[in-house]
């Protein structure tokens, strides 16, 4: 699969200067933690689970997470793993190109049970997303997962979520971050990214962020994601992939905002892209993928459709970073300096902006490299199917 893989190859070509490459469930863990996106969850209850996986792939949607826990009432959990196990069997006969998906369980048993009741349709999972992950709780997960990768005969990956009020609560914060850190250092190979609960957060103190405001207008919650960036996502080869925060907001209509978006006053002209989406909602998310990128994270939970396109476009590379990523690592300049960037509007210093150059590539690798003249109005025109 390959991010905008679904939009013509003759729309790719105008659109990129190097387009998203092609990963699957077997590419390496970091080109897979990068690929991830916008993951999109999905109650297990649905009863017409496998044809929105499915459709939801034919949308651009890469990797998805089929929800046991908060998403569902304690009372339809049996039922859930019923609809669960019988959707996935009705992908595995259907046969076609499916996302990356991951199932959220509860508690550590579900994960092998539902290996074992799977059967043969196992081999679709990319791995299960462990909840309320601290060290305490977290182990036996990890080890329930490595037991059903041995039984399955597969890869699975764990994507532990970091939102329990141990983590939040200033004294306690510290001590739960090093546990989790010693948990995941003792799993890596298992890790594929950590994900964080930002509501689970707000939870804790009665707090509920308007569509105005992104997490990082509320300061308990800015204060947690730094705190984590700062443990677990360091870029001296030690760190992991941190995602970015759930936006629970989606009152955008695509069918109303995709010919707006299309019109030619829209094409190519990103501060108007900008009052259009204002206008439907959409500017708190829009700066709150800014600011997760800023802040060390990347892809992003969500829990609509409609959030995926603005997420995919805000991560494609644009021609000035790639052009200056690529001065920064060229062999030549290994013994350090600093030069003009080639869009003369910037000082590039090799050696502090090695590792950000590294990410940048990586990350052009697996979504693109945006044409010069192209901006996030023609990607995310493109995005909306």
């Amino acid at each position: 699969m390959r991010h905008f893989g679904y939009v013509p190859p003759d729309v790719r070509t105008a659109l990129f200067h190097r387009e998203p490459g092609r990963f699957d469930v077997d590419s390496p863990a970091q080109r897979l933690a990068v690929a991830l996106g916008a993951t999109l969850y999905s109650p297990a209850t649905r009863p017409a689970l496998a044809e929105d996986v499915i459709k939801q792939m034919g949308r651009g949607v890469v990797s998805m997470v089929l929800c046991l826990e908060d998403s569902i009432d304690d009372a339809d959990v049996a039922g859930a793993e019923e609809n669960l196990v019988r959707q996935l069997h009705a992908l595995l006969e259907h046969g076609s190109e499916l996302p990356l998906l991951f199932i959220r369980v509860r508690w550590p048993e579900q994960i092998t049970d539902l290996v074992r009741r799977l059967g043969p349709a196992a081999r679709l999972l990319s791995g299960f997303v462990l909840p309320k992950f601290t060290e305490e709780r977290g182990v036996p997960f990890l080890e329930a997962l490595t037991e059903a990768e041995n039984a399955c005969g597969r890869r699975l990956f764990a994507m532990p979520v970091l939102e329990s009020p141990e983590l939040l609560h200033l004294e306690s914060r510290a001590e739960t971050l090093a546990g989790i850190r010693r948990s995941v250092d003792k799993y890596r190979d298992r890790v594929l990214a950590l994900r964080l609960g930002v509501t689970d957060f707000c939870s804790a103190y009665g707090l509920r962020r308007s569509p105005d405001m992104t997490a990082y207008d509320v300061q308990l919650i800015a204060s947690v994601i730094a705190d984590v960036v700062n443990t677990l996502g360091r870029a001296d080869g030690t760190g992991l992939t941190v995602t970015g925060p759930v936006w629970e907001y989606f009152r955008l209509q695509e069918r109303m905002f995709k010919p707006q978006l299309r019109r030619s006053p829209f094409t190519g002209r990103a501060e108007k892209l900008r009052t259009a989406l204002i206008e439907h909602d959409m500017d708190g998310l829009l700066r709150e993928i800014e600011l997760d990128r800023a802040n060390g994270l990347l892809g992003k939970t969500c829990i609509h459709p409609s959030h995926v396109a603005p997420v995919h476009a805000l991560s494609v590379v644009s021609h000035e970073e790639y052009s200056d990523a690529v001065d920064i690592l060229r062999p030549e300049r290994g013994g350090g300096g600093v030069m003009r960037s080639a869009y003369t509007n910037k000082m590039n210093e090799v050696k502090p902006h090695r590792a950000w150059a590294e990410r940048t590539l990586l990350r052009a690798e697996v979504f693109g490299v945006a044409r010069e003249d192209v901006t996030f109005v023609e990607l995310l025109a493109a995005g909306i199917t």
